[in-house]
């Protein structure tokens, strides 16, 4: 895998080698059969609620994306932007980009991510829900990751398919140093 310095530009050929040496952990397939599942329960205990999704930028653009078009119920769609990478491979500070625009009070709010991680976002993200009043919160992430790292004690995704181990991960969303969110499946880089 090749060792790129965080404050230059990745070469083409650098990106095609970190996807051509890439595990695949999580196939196309098995992303698509996830979110079948995702979408039968969310249908099942909001498709009565008129609630309003949030997609949490970038990384949950995808699920988010792919997970809507399987629901057949009224909703909202908004976005919100709290990140921690900021293009790197490693979370830092919480620093807002965007909050939502359609008002929280009094609705049915379901969070859409591509991952949870330590879950330190998410955590920031549902206690901005809270603070909005929102008559109900609801996670949905596509990949939760294997590890005793969470945030908050017991943080878990109301809606969650996929479980991957402790490893960096990238693709269907997820990206590495801002590219590769467009691979098909999940991948953990070589060495990471």
């Amino acid at each position: 895998m090749p060792k790129l310095d965080a404050d230059s530009l990745p070469s083409l050929a650098d990106m095609r080698e970190v996807m051509d040496s890439a595990d695949c952990l999580i196939s196309q397939a098995e992303v698509e059969r996830a979110l079948d599942r995702m979408a039968e329960e969310i249908a099942r205990d909001l498709g009565d609620k008129l609630p309003v999704f949030y997609c949490v930028m970038n990384g949950g653009l995808i699920t988010t994306g792919h997970l809507l078009t399987r629901l057949g119920f009224p909703l909202e769609v908004d976005y919100l932007h709290a990140t921690r990478y900021r293009g790197g491979i490693r979370g830092g500070e919480l620093f807002w980009r965007v909050s939502p625009e359609i008002p929280m009070a009094d609705r049915h709010v379901v969070i859409v991510d591509d991952i949870l991680d330590e879950g330190a976002t998410l955590a920031a993200i549902l206690d901005y829900c809270r603070q909005a009043g929102a008559a109900s919160i609801s996670t949905a992430v596509l990949v939760d990751k294997r590890h005793d790292r969470k945030a908050v004690p017991d943080l878990k995704a109301d809606y969650c398919s996929l479980e991957v181990v402790d490893r960096y991960v990238f693709g269907f969303g997820m990206d590495y140093q801002g590219y590769w969110r467009n691979a098909p499946g999940i991948f953990a880089p070589k060495g990471l």
